[in-house]
């Protein structure tokens, strides 16, 4: 049961916001670095760590796109008035 819980924990990559991935990777650790877990409910959470780290690296990624296309949109009039 304990393994089913591992690999099914909450809703899929792709329906997390960046704080719902965030807490859910905190968690994992957590569970992890506590032990106790077998090999198989172990395997079970690093593999859904890493999906997690990969959903907030992506949120991360798309914050950072739209940071630098909003500093290029206050840099263009700029430029263009010199």
């Amino acid at each position: 049961m304990a393994d089913e819980d591992a690999k099914t924990a909450g809703p899929t990559s792709a329906e997390l916001g960046y704080e719902e991935a965030r807490d859910a990777l905190l968690d994992v650790v957590r569970r992890l670095e506590a032990g106790g877990t077998g090999l198989e409910e172990s395997l079970a959470l690093w593999e859904r760590g890493e999906e997690l780290a990969k959903v907030c690296q992506r949120w991360l990624d798309g914050a950072r796109e739209r940071l630098d296309a909003a500093l290029a949109a206050e840099d263009a009039p700029a430029a263009a008035g010199e």
